[in-house]
């Protein structure tokens, strides 16, 4: 399927749910807001479309042997059960094995994998065992704190909740007190 096709699908879609909840056909709702939310779709959901991951570039370590903290790495992603937003930050910290990463590259691996419908458990598994297996890390650990539109907006309506994630792998599963360091870096 092209991808013309595919937006003049979703325009019809959108123009389905627009007539179903009400909205007039001659209104300018109508007629410009489906193109809108088929291009809003396309960029939202571009990591369905990406065949190849994320090119992680990696250096020498020069030996380096703690942690590093990213902290606060914003995100942007949809529930896939309802497709409602869900947004908040992701603090990763990792020990390098014999690479160290390109850090822009983490910031670049969390949005290749929030580019698609998603729920939060998963995007912070996909996250800490992309990096983990890609690096050849040490240890891995990726934090996701987020508010979720599905449980705000609908449902519960639990306003300004916040979620919080975590994903550990290697030397952070198996050493408690760095561990304890990771999450204090991460949380601080």
């Amino acid at each position: 399927m092209s991808s013309s096709s595919s937006q003049k699908k979703i325009e019809e879609a959108v123009r389905t749910i627009l007539t179903e909840i009400g909205v007039e056909k001659g209104s300018e709702v109508f007629r410009n807001t489906p193109k809108r939310v088929a291009g809003m779709y396309a960029e939202l959901f571009a990591g369905m479309k990406q065949e190849n991951e994320p090119g992680i570039t990696s250096f020498r370590n020069p030996g380096y042997r703690d942690i590093l903290a990213i902290r606060d790495i914003p995100f942007y992603s949809m529930c896939e059960h309802h497709l409602l937003p869900i947004f908040g930050a992701v603090s990763i910290a990792y020990i390098p094995g014999e690479r160290i990463v390109g850090l822009s590259k983490i910031p670049r691996t969390v949005k290749y994998f929030a580019t698609r419908p998603q729920v939060q458990e998963k995007l912070t598994s996909q996250i800490a065992d992309f990096l983990f297996q890609k690096l050849g890390a040490k240890g891995v650990m990726v934090t996701i704190k987020a508010r979720h539109m599905c449980m705000e907006m609908r449902g519960a309506k639990a306003n300004h909740s916040e979620t919080i994630s975590n994903a550990i792998r290697g030397s952070f599963e198996t050493h408690p007190e760095t561990k304890e360091e990771a999450l204090k870096l991460l949380s601080s």
